[in-house]
């Protein structure tokens, strides 16, 4: 026997079961002791339900007139929800990418009601068996990212009043892989200066990135009024992080003003031309190659040297957590380890025979 919850409220009516079932009586004989105990302890639990769900409906937590909402069909809103979240190349892609996986698992029609836990777990299984469009299997850190935003769609959607309970709350997301963080010595990047890059807007902004640490997205996006310079400070730049939405103020050094380029306004982006592709990482990674840097180097390398040079170069790990926009310390204690390591393998090249 199965209970269930019936709402009314205002013309609108509402069944909800609750999987929750009791032992019927048999037609034959009586309820064993056990199966008593256990009915009465599985009403018990459907009263307290009960009892919760009316304190929802007098605190106004919860309304009949949200049936409507969670009626509405799920995939659309993420589709909604992942333009309003375009805020980087990187960012676009991966809404886009989970959302696909995700209507690679369900149904066009499903609706937010039909988003339960045993829903989520069954997309998470989907992420461990996807694949790329090339045949390879997903790597961790992409399920990690696609699934982080689809628990942050379900997240938004109880903000937004759509769902009265997050069930992605219950769920244990992937764990991420340690990730090696790339990075450039001093004298790879004294190569790369005297090394001819076919894109030179490129060239100018990585090295722009090694000096300042900024992001890809906020050199793409840095504008001449964002670049300023104080008799007692030198030049500076001030602009909203696109990742953190936080407004910085970030010191430069002369070399860093240099390969901004001839300033012949006062407004307007300042590395025109710059744009994220493939073409541009192919290009840059040839770069590397003329400069006899035969590792893989992502733009992103840039703000991981910029880190690494600074502790190398004694900068207190609390300055550099403030250069790069960190909100947490820890986020920088990872370029420590990074050193560390680098230290290890220079210890470790030293090795006296015979001992």
């Amino acid at each position: 026997m199965a209970l269930y919850l019936d709402y009314y409220q205002k013309g609108f009516r509402k069944t909800e079961y609750l999987d929750i079932y009791l032992v019927p009586e048999p037609d034959k004989g009586k309820l064993t002791p056990a199966q008593i105990a256990n009915n009465k302890e599985r009403l018990r639990l459907a009263e307290a339900i009960c009892h919760q769900k009316q304190l929802d409906f007098l605190s106004g937590i919860y309304n009949v007139h949200d049936i409507k909402k969670q009626k509405s069909l799920f995939i659309p809103y993420l589709e909604k929800l992942a333009v309003n979240k375009n805020t980087s190349t990187g960012n676009d892609g991966n809404w886009k990418s989970m959302i696909k996986h995700l209507k690679e698992y369900a149904h066009p029609g499903v609706t937010f009601e039909n988003v339960s836990l045993e829903f989520i777990e069954g997309f998470k299984r989907h992420l461990t068996r996807a694949t790329k469009s090339n045949g390879e299997s997903l790597s961790i850190n992409s399920k990690v990212s696609y699934f982080n935003r689809f628990l942050a769609a379900l997240k938004q959607a109880k903000t937004d009043g759509i769902i009265p309970v997050n069930p992605g709350e219950r769920v244990i997301p992937f764990k991420p892989a340690e990730t090696r963080r790339e990075f450039l010595t001093m004298e790879e990047l004294e190569s790369l200066v005297v090394t001819e890059c076919e894109v030179d807007v490129l060239k100018r902004a990585f090295l722009f990135s090694c000096l300042t640490g900024l992001r890809f997205s906020d050199i793409y996006r840095l504008r001449w009024e964002d670049v300023h310079y104080g008799s007692s400070h030198g030049h500076f730049i001030r602009f909203r992080q696109q990742k953190t939405k936080a407004e910085e103020t970030l010191m430069i050094t002369d070399q860093a003003v240099g390969l901004m380029g001839e300033r012949d306004r006062d407004q307007g982006t300042v590395f025109t031309g710059l744009h994220y592709s493939a073409w541009n990482n192919h290009k840059l990674q040839a770069w590397m190659g003329k400069a006899g840097i035969k590792r893989k180097i992502t733009f992103h390398s840039a703000r991981h040297t910029h880190a690494v040079l600074q502790l190398s170069k004694g900068t207190d790990i609390h300055v550099i957590s403030k250069l790069l926009g960190h909100k947490s310390i820890r986020t920088t204690q990872i370029y420590a380890k990074v050193l560390d390591e680098k230290k290890r393998e220079a210890v470790e090249k030293i090795k006296i025979q015979g001992l």
